[in-house]
């Protein structure tokens, strides 16, 4: 379970740390015409929404206390591997990895 954690944390940072060393160029405009449209109302409209009567329920929430068996939990140190990553920024790929 901790492995599981540890390794989808190492996942995560990781595909931050790809988008984050993205390098983006603007290499053309955009432009983006609407259309333009002419309306008109050709019939009146009515609504009418319908009305409910609604009777809820009544609801009391109270208390009972009892004597439940509750597992202890304990912890102890152990040495796990982590993922290490290492990116290397878009402009500086033909440098190679720093260390």
């Amino acid at each position: 379970m901790r492995k599981t954690s540890f390794i989808l944390t190492g996942l995560v940072s990781a595909g931050l740390l790809t988008l984050a060393g993205c390098d983006v160029q603007k290499t053309q405009e955009g432009n983006v015409t609407v259309p333009k449209y002419e309306v008109s109302k050709t019939k009146e409209g009515d609504v009418t929404l319908p009305k409910y009567n609604v009777d809820a329920p009544d609801v009391k929430v109270s208390k009972v206390e009892k004597e439940v068996t509750v597992p202890k939990i304990t912890t102890e140190k152990e040495t796990v591997a982590l993922p290490k990553v290492e990116i290397t920024p878009a402009p500086n790929k033909d440098d190679g990895p720093k260390k």
